[in-house]
């Protein structure tokens, strides 16, 4: 079990990078689909484990930092040396808790895909694209220097376009996939930038080691200007948020949950870069009010677009940037008074908590309303809802998790987005009641948009055309199963999930100086 443990960090990163690989010649083996399918979930099923060994292993002992090329009894600075000269790994309570978001969202996203893929041409080189999402992803979590995260960045940013352009029969999917890899390539190019930038003062890439050493110069304020545009851009904030709608609304139902797990990824390392990077160098109340300004317009603008929505998906989409507002909102006031310990302690890690805690609640709800809507596309090839009507009558598994769904996405208990938010509320408003009346708006609006499109596609009188319109199969419903459970699970004991995963993901956030030491040591 140690080596396992020891190893994790590595292993989760490098076996769905080899499964995506392996994955064309086993189809092309006589085991065909269905030896693809069962090497698929055995890999995955894999890695869940190891992802539950090393958050088990983190939250107990603490930050986990694995070398690249280093035997157990090397440290990650070798000896000689005052800076890390290799790769390296570093998992803290953050890091981890994306992971965990990930890993879930991906298990559920491959079992729903299994059926609804079925009978589809080029499935190897979707899972294929799956699988190096995956490894995107987590890499991307996982790292512990500058120049990686730029790798892993481009590996998820490659692949989630392909994937959204996967259906290349609909021009809409070509030009949602084609938006998606724009503007991820404009991003990569400043965070490459910004990387220059950093490596020329300070010749180190380590992000332990840069914010040991970082001095704060205008050069250093630049290229946190140049990762806060790319990394805003990448997670849809507005109003970087044009590409969000089009790439959400056309990519297969088992990918979008996971092209919207990599949006958050990217706010993980917005977050990253500026807590760990910069810390306490910067202004933190002028960069808080910043992100709470970027997310109170996430929140307005994002569902008063999605209001007036007719397409069900392009209508979550757009619910999908404004859901993230609230997010950026909890952890801006975190950041806006981080150097006030009285605040800090009174509401604003309260309030990080919240954002942050919202972050794993949006995605599972998120996800399962995405699937639910491809469900419906599934069954009656459209996403038009004025086309809609009387679809709960043969579509009830669908309607029961649209509504679970629905639920936690307005904030009606006893459901997972009720108690994120609800903490969200409370904090925000010793600090600014404005900005809480403003975040309880947007839910109530959130409800109407919801309710509304519930009526047109699951009520009403059953239109001639769908009278034999059956529900969606097993594996699309136990895919939806596994993220409506955690939904219910975390609206019912939400003090188990904050206290478990959520506060060590805001502490290691908040704990610069012990993820620098975790690997510079004692180095003056």
């Amino acid at each position: 079990m140690d080596f396992l443990v020891t190893n994790a960090p590595i292993l989760i990163v490098a076996l769905p990078l080899v499964a995506a690989f392996a994955i064309p010649l086993i189809s092309l083996s006589r085991g065909g689909d269905r030896g693809r399918n069962v090497f698929s979930l055995a890999i995955l099923g894999l890695i869940v484990f190891l992802v539950a060994i090393l958050a088990r292993d983190v939250h107990a002992v603490g930050i986990r930092v694995y070398t690249f090329g280093a035997t157990a009894a090397e440290l990650a600075i070798p000896h000689g040396y005052t800076v890390p000269v290799r790769i390296i790994f570093e998992v803290d309570g953050m890091s981890i808790f994306m992971g965990l978001v990930i890993t879930i969202v991906a298990l559920a996203s491959l079992i729903y895909s299994l059926h609804f893929m079925k009978g589809q041409t080029g499935q190897a080189r979707f899972y294929s694209l799956m699988f190096l999402l995956y490894a995107g992803m987590m890499g991307l979590a996982f790292t512990g220097d500058m120049f990686n995260l730029f790798v892993f960045l481009e590996i998820a940013s490659i692949a989630g376009a392909a994937l959204a352009a996967y259906r290349t029969n609909r021009a809409d999917a070509v030009e949602g996939g084609f938006k998606y890899i724009v503007i991820s390539a404009i991003s990569a190019l400043l965070v490459l930038f910004a990387i220059g930038i950093l490596y020329a003062q300070y010749n180190v890439l380590s992000i332990a080691a840069i914010a040991h050493f970082m001095q704060h110069t205008t050069l250093d304020m630049i290229a946190l200007g140049l990762l806060a545009i790319a990394l805003v851009m990448k997670l849809a904030g507005v109003p970087l948020h044009m590409w969000a709608p089009d790439t959400y609304t056309v990519a297969p139902a088992g990918t979008t949950p996971m092209i919207l797990a990599a949006s958050y990824t990217s706010m993980y390392a917005l977050y990253r870069v500026t807590f760990t990077l910069y810390g306490g160098l910067i202004n933190t109340t002028t960069i808080g009010w910043i992100v709470i300004i970027v997310g109170v317009l996430s929140m307005f603008i994002g569902v008063m677009m999605a209001v007036h929505q007719t397409d069900i998906k392009r209508m979550m989409a757009y619910h999908a940037i404004s859901q993230g507002g609230y997010m950026l909102l909890g952890v801006g006031v975190g950041l806006a008074v981080i150097t006030n310990p009285a605040a800090l302690a009174n509401y604003g890690r309260d309030a990080m908590n919240g954002g942050i805690f919202h972050i794993i609640n949006h995605v599972f709800y998120k996800a399962l309303l995405f699937m639910t809507a491809e469900a419906i596309f599934f069954r009656i090839g459209t996403r038009d809802t004025n086309k809609m009507g009387g679809l709960a009558r043969n579509m009830k598994w669908t309607a029961a998790f649209y509504v679970i769904g629905a639920l936690a996405i307005s904030g009606i208990p006893p459901f997972n987005g009720f108690a994120s938010k609800l903490l969200i509320y409370e904090t925000v408003l010793k600090f600014s009641p404005v900005l809480s009346v403003i975040a309880m708006f947007v839910s109530l609006v959130t409800l109407a948009s919801f309710t509304k499109v519930f009526y047109a596609a699951f009520t009403g009188p059953e239109l001639p055309a769908y009278k034999k319109v059956k529900e969606v199969p097993k594996s699309m419903i136990i895919g939806m199963s596994i993220l409506a459970a955690f939904i219910i699970f975390f609206g019912i004991f939400p003090g188990l999930i904050v206290n478990t995963i959520v506060a060590p993901a805001t502490n290691a956030l908040i704990d610069q100086a012990g993820y620098i030491n975790a690997v510079m040591g004692a180095v003056p």
